[in-house]
């Protein structure tokens, strides 16, 4: 990064983490944890409980959607990918406890999507932030992500579900065909060795392939095939699953979980919260699949997490990571 952007960086984050008052990662960094009532035989509830965000107590617009506050020279913004989560939130409460103003909430955020789905350069839908972003480089508005678009229809199949209305399906099918095409044809795929596919999460060039986005990406996919039993569906998700089993142990570095795939000489470790986060995904993956890798490394990511020194080293590497970095 350039000075300059680091300068803005810094603005933006340290009253973020160390001001009074709600910022964005008051609604990201909530407890990570599965929801109980999801089963592939019932498409309804999500795979993760988001209760927290369910009730994000801070901005919403006029509208009651939810705005997080970035601080400094972003404010105030929409976010496709917190809309999303904000929505399956309140759906999971619904599913359980037929509340109408948590149906209402999910219908608002899906609403929300469909009126905001917009068209790329290549032609393709897709969900834009319209807000500057530094991610190594500067993310220049609008632009786009395969985690907003994974999560995006995972809403959208939902509300459709429970509405019968045809224009959540029409926006979940329009916003897929970006999850079938490549990063250069305006989609948001990564084709690497070996046959693998990556959901990029940030379209950065080398792409970084970072894990949580990657993982919820493709429960779009999964949902998508679930409600369409289609075969571009079915194949994504299954190119996707090889991918990240012959994969994690890139991710693993013996006491702590990796982030992302930086290709710098410092690796990128997780945060506390995305080391929770990743253990709860994996398991999540385990069971949508049956695969027993899921579960062998979320029990040793798990393990890593007990132990004090682990944690120490962790949050000091990413510590020393950041600030040689960003």
């Amino acid at each position: 990064m350039s000075f300059t952007t680091r300068l803005r960086y810094y603005r933006r984050i340290l009253p973020a983490y160390l001001g009074a008052g709600r910022s964005q990662l008051t609604f990201w960094h909530e407890t990570p944890a599965i929801n109980p009532q999801a089963t592939v035989a019932e498409f309804g509830p999500y795979y993760m409980l988001f209760r927290e965000k369910a009730d994000y107590a801070g901005h919403h617009d006029a509208n009651g959607i939810p705005m997080l506050d970035y601080r400094g020279a972003i404010g105030l913004q929409y976010n496709p990918i917190a809309i999303a989560q904000w929505g399956l939130a309140n759906n999971n409460i619904f599913c359980e406890t037929k509340n109408d103003s948590r149906r209402a909430n999910m219908i608002k955020a899906a609403n929300w999507l469909v009126a905001n789905l917009e068209q790329n350069p290549h032609g393709l839908w897709v969900w834009n932030h319209h807000f500057n972003w530094d991610y190594r480089d500067t993310l220049k508005a609008p632009w786009y992500s395969g985690l907003a678009q994974g999560q995006g229809i995972s809403l959208l199949l939902r509300a459709y579900v429970q509405t019968q209305d045809e224009k959540y399906q029409q926006a979940a099918d329009r916003a897929f065909v970006s999850l079938t095409k490549p990063i250069a044809e305006g989609g948001v795929l990564h084709e690497g060795p070996e046959n693998n596919l990556w959901i990029e999460e940030y379209l950065v060039s080398p792409p970084t392939h970072i894990l949580n986005g990657f993982i919820w990406a493709l429960w779009g996919v999964f949902d998508y095939w679930l409600t369409h039993a289609d075969t571009l569906s079915r194949n994504t998700f299954d190119r996707g699953i090889h991918s990240l089993l012959a994969n994690l142990s890139r991710y693993d570095t013996g006491y702590w979980s990796l982030y992302e795939q930086s290709g710098t000489r410092l690796k990128m470790l997780a945060s506390p919260f995305y080391h929770r986060l990743h253990i709860v995904q994996l398991r999540v993956m385990a069971t949508l699949t049956g695969e027993p890798l899921f579960t062998e490394f979320a029990d040793r990511w798990e393990l890593y997490a007990k132990n004090r020194a682990n944690r120490t080293r962790a949050l000091v590497e990413k510590s020393i990571f950041k600030l040689v970095h960003y």
